[in-house]
């Protein structure tokens, strides 16, 4: 017999009684020394915390390139790494995609005080295996589903620690983070990773190889990992960290030495009236003392005292010393 979704009469007076004068209560409320009131921003613990990702969308986009150095000397061909957008879900959901039997490995991220996890497909593993061992990777081999070899095991090492060094150089741009591998699973249940009702971000990456099937692998951030630095991720310059370019500082130091400047040797600034001016003609001599140095000009700005000299056919100057005064001297 189904039970009775009807009020008992004891419910419907207790209902009656909420809904009337709680002066009292408050009041009681209010007696209580020492109460102690925190104010709370409602939303403030929204999984749209981290905005729309657009610092880690960049990292994962870093780390497709450096992940590319990682698989080419096991695949002997260059792969084509592409990445997702993150995704927000419970660890719970994301446990329930996945396959039971998967290669998991577990890295410390000491400055964030969390972890992450990297999650690859036992027929990714097998066909890096093959390929690294001198067979083809055209296609994985028939596995049946179970523990791995010692060989792919190694092959599991050896890319996990590849892949996190990758990551730490793709981070390194945003924040210094170092990923120390902690522990190897093969079954998600077995993994100690974080509960399955706590939140996580899953960044899938897109691996394509030439006559094969497209393979994909996943890191995975719990949400509290990353919300210290959230304001990092939501914001869009990806750097606090300059790095010195050198064939860029070349180019524009040889840029700028290769800039011409107009030299002007000054003897000196005669002066003259405007009759005297109107009634110059060919063949007058126009009187000019020279004095004790000559002016060189650059582009206007006086720099040198320099005195005549000949070298050869030719005149020139001899540079006396320089001069260093922000006022040019007219």
């Amino acid at each position: 017999m189904a039970a009775s979704k009807k009020l008992t009469s004891e419910e419907v007076d207790a209902l009656i009684a909420g809904l009337g004068d709680d002066s009292e209560a408050l009041d009681s409320v209010s007696s209580v020394e020492a109460l102690e009131v925190k104010s709370f921003s409602f939303g403030s613990d929204d999984l749209s915390l981290l905005g729309d990702y657009y610092a880690l969308r960049m990292i994962n986009e870093r780390f497709c390139r450096f992940a590319r150095s990682v698989f080419l000397p096991m695949l002997r061909i260059q792969p084509r790494i592409s990445s997702f957008p993150p995704e927000v879900k419970t660890f719970d959901e994301y446990s329930s995609d996945a396959d039971s039997f998967m290669s998991l490995t577990t890295s410390r991220l000491e400055e964030l005080r969390g972890s992450s996890l990297l999650v690859v497909a036992p027929n990714f593993i097998s066909l890096l295996t093959n390929a690294y061992y001198g067979g083809t990777a055209v296609r994985p081999l028939r596995r049946v589903p179970g523990e791995f070899t010692a060989t792919e095991q190694r092959v599991i090492e050896i890319i996990s620690g590849g892949l996190m060094t990758a990551m730490q150089n793709a981070w390194k741009d945003l924040t210094t983070v170092s990923f120390a591998v902690q522990s190897h699973e093969e079954n998600m249940q077995f993994a100690s990773f974080v509960d399955n009702s706590e939140t996580v971000i899953v960044c899938t990456f897109l691996v394509q190889l030439p006559g094969s099937e497209p393979a994909t692998f996943d890191v995975v951030y719990p949400l509290q990992t990353l919300k210290p630095i959230a304001s990092l991720l939501r914001s869009r310059v990806q750097s606090e960290f300059v790095t010195e370019d050198l064939s860029w500082r070349q180019k524009l130091e040889r840029s700028i030495l290769n800039i011409p400047l107009v030299v002007t040797a000054e003897l000196a600034r005669p002066k003259v009236s405007i009759k005297n001016l109107l009634n110059l003609q060919d063949g007058d001599t126009f009187p000019m003392q020279v004095n004790n140095g000559i002016k060189v000009l650059v582009e206007g700005k006086t720099l040198f005292n320099a005195e005549l000299g000949q070298v050869g056919p030719q005149a020139a100057l001899y540079l006396r010393d320089r001069i260093t005064s922000n006022k040019n001297p007219e």
